[in-house]
């Protein structure tokens, strides 16, 4: 069962995961099957966990860390979404991080 913002239960829906990473990869060059990996990766974790419940935030952590190994404005869709960015300078911040996150990973 996923745990929800408002405390409601509801169960976990492969579905509702798959639209959400389909909508961050609109129009980007993201196949079908990458984000069918990502859903699936993300309900075995989900399974894997010993609780029967599972908050719906580290629903959308995982997807998010999935996500970002995808693409850069996939991850960034999903990300301003998720977290609901209540203006552009939140928005602006976590391109800020991603673009550091970047380069360090060049500079290894």
């Amino acid at each position: 069962m996923v745990i929800k913002k408002d405390s409601r239960r509801e169960p976990f829906d492969r579905k509702k995961i798959m639209s959400g990473i389909m909508r961050a990869c609109e129009k980007r060059p993201v196949s079908i099957e990458k984000m069918e990996e990502v859903v699936t990766q993300v309900e075995r974790a989900v399974q894997k966990k010993s609780d029967r419940e599972v908050p719906s935030s580290r629903i959308g952590e995982l997807v998010m860390e999935k996500i970002k190994v995808l693409d850069d404005v996939a991850y960034v869709r999903f990300a301003s979404v998720y977290r609901q960015f209540k203006d552009v300078s939140q928005f602006m911040l976590e391109l800020k991080e991603m673009l550091a996150r970047e380069k360090r990973k060049g500079a290894r």
